[in-house]
């Protein structure tokens, strides 16, 4: 009759491979998971600044066109909406920006320019994407 290995062995061996691929596949990720020193981390991503940059100058584009502001707020206002929300981008922060300025300029147009607080949603949402695209909004 031969006698039985005891289970513990088995596990043992196991729970040791375990550990060794978990170790290696740790180490191997810490070795390429190397991000451009250009990138800052977004929501548990990794954003380049090539990215934002590309962001801004949508912005940018975006704000340029349509009515003269200061001749037609309200024109202006509407022209905004549509493009604001096309644009996409990877940073969380720049893109709620763009969608609260987008948003304010709805309400803007909603309001046909005679509510004080939309006009000053639109101050302060300006002021955040400005923060990130310095000049786009202004």
């Amino acid at each position: 009759m031969a006698i039985p290995r005891k289970p513990v062995a088995r596990f043992r061996g196991l729970a040791v491979l375990g550990l060794t691929l978990i170790g290696l596949t740790a180490a191997l990720a810490a070795c390429a998971s190397g991000a451009p020193s250009s990138a800052r981390p977004t929501a548990g991503r990794q954003v380049s600044a090539a990215a934002v940059r590309s962001a801004c100058n949508q912005v940018s584009a975006v704000l340029s066109d349509g009515p003269d502001p200061d001749a037609d707020p309200v024109g202006y206002a509407e022209a905004q909406i549509l493009p604001l929300g096309q644009i996409r981008t990877a940073d969380t922060p720049l893109r709620t920006a763009i969608g609260r300025l987008a948003s304010a300029y709805k309400a803007l147009f909603a309001s046909n320019g005679s509510s004080v607080a939309a006009k000053q949603a639109v101050a302060s949402a300006s002021k955040q994407v400005n923060a990130f695209c310095p000049g786009a909004a202004s």
